[in-house]
């Protein structure tokens, strides 16, 4: 395929990334429907959602890594076939349990979106590489809600199994088409997967994120879940000893520690707080009976209707974005969305009497999702030298799902912590829910701030740090201080 043909590359890549930000969220408004027809607990069925959050955190940025080093397409099309293999045992599956296992399997897509910003660096023009990775944070963006509005139609016309098949059949089409068109990245990095660092990553964050998705139902205070954080802080030391020493590290923390990168990781992990924990809260707060005092009593297909403004601004302001970066920088663009991020959640703390009130929130906060994913992805991918390209945007999607989860966990604390005697939570618990989710977002925008402009970035040099030799860390750590 020649080069200069990148329209289809971006096709397949958007396709295959768009429908696993889809999968992340298709299932939640589903998930009663799934708890009753596979005779289940509530308990049993929300591993749907944990086990597709951890394996996704896994994966992500080791297969980020692998593919810097034995070629991003390759990857790619491994990566298309193993979701398209777990979604067709989801739809197939007879049990929860087997559904849990198709989930797991489902979650190494997580590697996609690094996978597809490295393939968008290394194929496209330099001066199309910015719009594109816009382009693609906009889908990626657009995916997440689209599951949201679309779960209820699906379910409520067809079954819950469709919220697989219809994917099946997606990225069925897409393997075959990236097999044909994706060209083989020329770029790769030097070295070998490093798979005590792989092992050592993969434990913390299961070690963290474990106890953030259940300890609403183990209790904060209970030995597991102590246990578990205690358990996370000692890996993790032993995951920054083993990455420092290796000559191989699987993600090199001399990128990590690029001021670029250090703060727009920073912006990514507290916006990532607001978002997750606002796409799982609001639906809820939304179908709660008016019995509570607040609410709409809306249905699955009604609460995903409410979500729509923010689908489709998220989507504009994604695509906008891409026109805007060259002008204002992605710095500003990062730093308008999470601010905007904040203004929507604080509106919502104060202001959700009405439907038609809820509708504008979610309008606003998807034109903040929609620059901040686009800017996030860009600030990276221009901060870093090319070879590493997968493993740090993978490392910024795991840090912005580990703030999700961190989000979703407090704001669970507060919404339930305190019940009417009907069982609902009162409306307090979900306003102080949001108040905090606004304060987060704004904390995003204060660390954007302190995102330096592409010319202090420059001047740290990161391609110093893809050339030198093992045996060279200080004057490459030099290189990082700029």
């Amino acid at each position: 395929m020649p080069r200069k043909s990148t329209r289809l590359t971006f096709a397949v890549l958007a396709t295959g990334a768009g429908v696993f930000a889809m999968l992340q969220s298709l299932i939640a408004p589903a998930l009663p429907t799934v708890q009753h027809a596979l005779h289940t607990s509530q308990s049993t069925a929300t591993w749907v959602m944990t086990a597709y959050l951890l394996s996704a955190s896994v994966f992500t940025p080791i297969l980020g890594r692998v593919g810097d080093l034995i070629g991003k397409k390759r990857t790619l099309v491994a990566v298309l076939f193993v979701v398209l293999l777990g979604c067709l045992l989801a739809a197939l599956a007879p049990s929860i349990g087997v559904l849990i296992v198709a989930r797991v399997v489902q979650g190494v897509g997580g590697a996609l979106f690094p996978l597809s910003f490295g393939i968008i660096r290394d194929e496209f023009a330099p001066s199309r590489v910015s719009g594109s990775i816009s382009n693609l944070s906009a889908v990626i963006a657009a995916g997440g809600g689209v599951g949201i509005v679309a779960a209820g139609p699906i379910v409520s016309a067809l079954d819950y199994r469709w919220l697989f098949w219809i994917p099946v059949a997606v990225v069925a089409a897409t393997v075959l088409i990236a097999l044909r068109y994706v060209p083989e990245s020329p770029n790769r990095a030097e070295g070998k997967v490093s798979w005590l660092g792989a092992g050592l990553l993969s434990a913390w964050l299961v070690a963290l994120l474990l106890p953030l998705s259940q300890a609403s139902k183990w209790g904060w205070g209970s030995a597991k879940v102590i246990g578990l954080f205690a358990a996370a802080v000692a890996l993790f030391v032993l995951w920054l000893l083993s990455e420092a020493r290796s000559r191989t590290p699987l993600i090199d923390l001399r990128v990590m520690r690029l001021p670029a990168v250090w703060t727009t990781n920073t912006a990514a992990l507290l916006f990532g707080a607001g978002m997750y924990a606002l796409w799982s809260f609001l639906p809820a707060f939304v179908q709660t009976p008016s019995v509570a005092g607040y609410g709409f009593g809306a249905s699955v297909t009604a609460s995903g209707l409410l979500m729509l403004p923010m689908l489709v601004a998220m989507f504009l302001s994604g695509i906008l974005s891409g026109r805007l970066e060259p002008v204002v920088g992605a710095k500003s663009l990062l730093t308008t969305g999470a601010a905007l991020g904040a203004l929507a959640l604080g509106m919502l703390a104060l202001w959700h009497s009405a439907q038609w009130q809820v509708a504008v929130v979610s309008g606003v906060f998807g034109l903040g999702i929609g620059l901040a994913f686009a800017s996030m992805a860009n600030l990276i991918v221009g901060s870093v030298p090319a070879s590493q390209t997968g493993a740090a945007t993978g490392m910024n999607a795991n840090i912005r799902t580990i703030g999700g989860s961190i989000g979703a966990a407090v704001t669970s604390v507060l919404v339930t912590g305190h019940l009417q005697p009907s069982g609902l939570p009162y409306a307090s618990g979900y306003t102080h829910g949001f108040a905090l989710l606004a304060v987060l977002c704004l904390a995003a925008a204060l660390a954007a701030l302190l995102v330096p402009t592409a010319r202090k970035a420059r001047l740290t040099a990161p391609a110093r740090i893809a050339d030198r030799s093992p045996a060279e860390p200080e004057a490459a750590a030099s290189g990082t201080r700029g």
